[in-house]
């Protein structure tokens, strides 16, 4: 299905969410989900750009989850966790202030690959991902250049080892170049209602400064629903590992671990993305699914405690989402 198919039926979530963008206060308090209807009027966001002072109500969306008080321990700036079936949320931290993303950004470069609609499509790699990578102290697949892979092949290096050298290949075919392909990220957010976000790379380093490519939580929850919609990409981000053998005269082997620190150790996680920088700290966009119920969320800027401090905060906040109890309606 194409990206804005895909786009008109997520429509119903992403107006469930708008209405709560900016609901976010300039003390930064947590926020149940009965709190969030309708309010309006946030703080500058952590990059110093204002957040929206308009948000429209909401319409009535019938929870099947009894939302009631907040996950315990959550270090992250900023925050949420909904449930994915119906949009609703269920708690939230400074939904609505813009901090930096960090390779989460990825998700949005392989979610207009998988809107190419040609995984099979062969891609050389230029030998100017390496020095790309090499110069801005990204993430790298380790790939080879002059390695010839597919589309699909390339999403997996970027989506598991978070590789820069994958997007800086994606990019540069699918826009084609670089600068075309982030002004496809932007438009694409535009269409998805991700009103506070700003892409300025395929893959999230910090430059030109280390705020220059930012979003929200509610956004990024906009961006998880649209990217887990792909059967293809929830079977690339719910993997431990890939191994891709040597393929003689086309490309050399390699064996990617994913970064998500829920996979694999966290029962029922589903993916989605890592993000680390100095600046924006343990980022995590994250899917789980247990006893029939999935919830999707967002963690941005957990303390750097340790490599997998997102995702612990995930797990609080996952935990005590699947502890809720249905509403009678659910």
């Amino acid at each position: 299905m194409r990206l804005r198919t895909r786009i008109v039926a997520l429509t119903a979530v992403a107006v469930m969410t708008a209405g709560v963008t900016a609901c976010t206060s300039a003390t930064g308090q947590d926020h149940p989900a009965a709190k969030l209807a309708t309010s309006a009027a946030g703080a500058a966001g952590a990059t110093g750009r204002p957040s929206a002072t308009t948000a429209s109500p909401s319409p009535v969306v019938t929870p099947a989850i009894q939302a009631s008080g907040a996950p315990r321990g959550i270090k992250a700036k900023g925050a949420v966790l909904a449930d994915a079936a119906t949009g609703q949320l269920l708690w939230s931290r400074d939904l609505g202030t813009e901090r930096p993303m960090a390779s989460v950004t990825k998700v949005m470069t392989a979610l207009l690959v998988l809107e190419a609609d040609d995984l099979g499509q062969e891609i050389r790699v230029p030998k100017a991902a390496f020095t790309y990578v090499w110069k801005n102290g990204g993430e790298s697949a380790a790939l080879h250049p002059g390695d010839t892979l597919t589309a699909r092949q390339l999403l997996n290096a970027l989506l598991l080892p978070s590789g820069a050298d994958a997007a800086y290949t994606l990019a540069s075919t699918y826009g084609p170049g670089l600068n075309a392909f982030v002004a496809k990220m932007n438009a694409t957010a535009a269409q998805l209602g991700m009103t506070q976000t700003h892409f300025t790379s395929p893959d999230g380093l910090p430059y030109p400064t280390e705020t220059a490519t930012y979003s929200t939580p509610s956004d990024l929850l906009k961006l998880g629903l649209a990217a887990m919609k792909y059967p293809v990409f929830r079977s690339i981000v719910n993997q431990r590992f890939y191994h891709l053998p040597k393929q003689k005269g086309q490309h050399h082997q390699y064996w990617w671990d994913n970064t998500d620190g829920l996979i694999g150790s966290y029962q029922g996680a589903m993916g989605i993305k890592t993000g680390y920088t100095d600046k924006a700290m343990h980022c995590l966009l994250f899917e789980a699914v247990r006893n029939g119920r999935t919830l999707i969320g967002v963690v941005l800027g957990s303390p750097a405690t340790g490599v997998n401090a997102g995702a612990r905060d995930a797990e609080k906040m996952l935990n005590w989402g699947f502890g809720l109890p249905k509403t009678a309606a659910g």
